[in-house]
C-alpha cells in the first residue's frame, strides 16, 4: 500500500476559550506535548503540564510560554504514581481558578511475552497507565466536584485495550482498565455535571517510539492501518480538544477510537 498523506495540520477555531486545563506527561514530542500546543491555540486561558523528566518539562514549558506568553502556561514535575505530586500539579492549576479540563495522557508500555513478564514489569504499567490514570481522575473530580466546576476530564486509552497484540497484556490490561475506568467514573460524576471521555489511538508516530520500536514492527503496525501511514500526535490532539470542548457536550463514558486501521 502507497501511504496516504498526512493532511494538512487544522487551524484553530477557539474551541476552548477562556478553559483552564491540566495535562499529564505533556513534555517532550509525543501527544502530550502535542494536546498542550493545540490547547493554547484553542484559546485556553491557561494550560499546566506535567511530566517525570525536570529538563524535558522545562524545555516545554519555555517553549509554549515563548509563543503563547509567561501568563498562560505553567508546570510542575508530576509522577502519577505519586499521590502528593499528582496534588502539587493540580494546585498549581487551582492557584488561577478553577479546572475546567483534565487530560490524562501518561502511560508506559513495553513488550514481553506473558511466558517471561515478570510482576515487576506488569506491576509498573499498571501502576503508571491505569492507577496512575485513576489517580488524576479521582484527585481532579474531588477538586471539580468542590468547586461546582461542570468540568471535563479526558483520557489517553489504546486500541490494544481491544485487540490483541503479542507481548503486550500488561499494556493492554492496563488499557483496558483506562476503558472500564473511563465508563464507570462518567457515571459517578455525571450528577456533577463532570464528563469523563477517553481517547483510543492506534498508532501515533514520535521521536520516543521510534528509540523504542524496531523498524521492522513500525513497518509492520504502520500496514495495519488503512491510510497507511501513523497518526501525527496532532491528530491525536485534536480529538482530545473535541472531547474536551462543548462540542461534545452530551458525551460521557465514552472511548473514541482514533485509528486507520481495518476492521
Amino acid at each position: 500500500m502507497i501511504p496516504r498523506p498526512t493532511p494538512d495540520y487544522v487551524p484553530a477555531h477557539g474551541l476552548l476559550a477562556g478553559r483552564r486545563i491540566v495535562i499529564t506527561a505533556a513534555a517532550g514530542a509525543g501527544i502530550g506535548s502535542a494536546t498542550a500546543l493545540r490547547c493554547l491555540e484553542e484559546g485556553a486561558a491557561l494550560v499546566v503540564i506535567g511530566d517525570t523528566h525536570p529538563a524535558r518539562l522545562q524545555a516545554a514549558h519555555e517553549e509554549l510560554a515563548g509563543k503563547f506568553g509567561a501568563d498562560r502556561v505553567r508546570s510542575a514535575v508530576c509522577d502519577v504514581t505519586n499521590e502528593d505530586q499528582v496534588q502539587a500539579l493540580l494546585d498549581v492549576a487551582e492557584a488561577e481558578g478553577p479546572i475546567d479540563v483534565m487530560i490524562n495522557n501518561a502511560g508506559l508500555g513495553g513488550t514481553a511475552s506473558i511466558l517471561d513478564m515478570t510482576d515487576d514489569e506488569w506491576q509498573r504499567v499498571q501502576d503508571i497507565t491505569l492507577t496512575g490514570t485513576f489517580r488524576c481522575v479521582r484527585a481532579v473530580g474531588r477538586r471539580m466536584v468542590a468547586a461546582g466546576t461542570a468540568g471535563v476530564i479526558v483520557n489517553n486509552a489504546s486500541v490494544i485495550g481491544w485487540r490483541a497484540q503479542a507481548g503486550q497484556a500488561h499494556y493492554a490490561a492496563a488499557k483496558a482498565g483506562v476503558m472500564a475506568l473511563t465508563r464507570s467514573a462518567a457515571v459517578d460524576l455525571a450528577e456533577h455535571g463532570i464528563r469523563v471521555n477517553a481517547v483510543s489511538p492506534s498508532l501515533a508516530m514520535h521521536p520516543f517510539l521510534e528509540k523504542v520500536t524496531t523498524p521492522e514492527l513500525l513497518q509492520e503496525l504502520k500496514s495495519r492501518e488503512a491510510f497507511g501511514r501513523a497518526a501525527e500526535p496532532w491528530e491525536i490532539a485534536n480529538v482530545m480538544v473535541f472531547l474536551a470542548s462543548d462540542y461534545s457536550s452530551y458525551m460521557t463514558g465514552e472511548v473514541v477510537s482514533v485509528s486507520s486501521q481495518h476492521a
